[in-house]
Formats: C-alpha cells, structure tokens, sequence
C-alpha cells in the first residue's frame, strides 16, 4: 500500500453554486472539488492555493476549514484500481480573490477537462465526490459542514 497521502481542497460557493471542476471517466462525467495532494514542507492552507492556481487558474484566499474524510480506496466502488490508496482530505471554505468567470488552469488533473458552476440544488443529480458534503451544501447549511466524517465516497 502506498503511504497516506494529505489532499486540501476548495469549497468556493458563489449565487447558490459552488466551483468544481469537470472530470470524464469511462463511466462518464464527475465533479471534484478544486484542490488536491499536500508537497512535503508546504502547509495545508499552502496546498489548497496551489492547487487552485494549478487546477483552476485562480487565486483563492482560505477561510475556514469544513469537512475532513478519509478515502480508503479498498473499501469503496473504485477498489478494482485505487486498492492500494489512503488520503485523507481537507476541505476549505475558500473565496475566488478577482473578478471574472475565466478558468484556465496550467496543471489540470488527469481526468479534468473544464471547470464549471453547478446550482447547489444540482448536487444530487452529478457524479460528485466526496458524496457526504452534497446534503449539507445543498441545504446551504455551512456551518454543518464542519465534521470529520470519516472513511467515505
């Protein structure tokens, strides 16, 4: 097994919708929140901004901290390739710093292929991961999203 790896992310809600970024698979479109894995010496706070710039192509000034999972990828749908992986992620309220829908970033993950807004009340029709932060966002209840939930998909 791969060692446990430390992942932060952006929650960034905006007009009722929040910013994830677009991904394809073979099974289809998925969302994933904008963030992604923490570079040894770099903080938390640090990891999620870079990543923006990376994933988004925006600067993101880091509020509070919402939402920590763990994903053991051995005991979720996806076992038959991410058997062998442990993250354990953080997900940070965040605010675009800017104006302007531009999205452009220069180090997109593998599977993404855009960045979009998506209507909060939208959340239980996408293929959106993590699942556990769909109910609270789309109930537009933040302050719920404050918890450690876990090993979940």
């Amino acid at each position: 097994m791969k060692p446990i790896r430390n992942s932060a992310k952006a929650i960034i809600v905006r007009d009722h919708q929040v910013l994830l970024t677009k991904n394809v698979d073979h099974l289809g479109d998925f969302y994933l929140f904008p963030g992604g894995g923490q570079e040894k010496g770099e903080t938390l706070v640090q990891a999620v901004v870079r990543e923006c710039q990376e994933e988004i192509g925006r600067e993101v000034e880091v509020l509070d901290l919402r939402h920590v999972r763990e994903y053991i990828g051995a005991n979720h749908e996806f076992a038959e390739w991410d058997s062998d992986i442990h993250q354990v992620e953080f997900y940070f309220e965040c605010r675009l710093v800017g104006e302007g829908d531009f999205f452009q970033g220069h180090n997109p993950d593998e599977y993404q292929v855009g960045v979009e807004w998506v209507d909060l009340q939208a959340l239980d029709q996408i293929r959106l991961y993590p699942h556990s932060l769909a109910k609270p966002l789309m109930n537009q209840d933040t302050q719920s999203v404050v918890c450690y939930v876990g090993d979940t998909n």
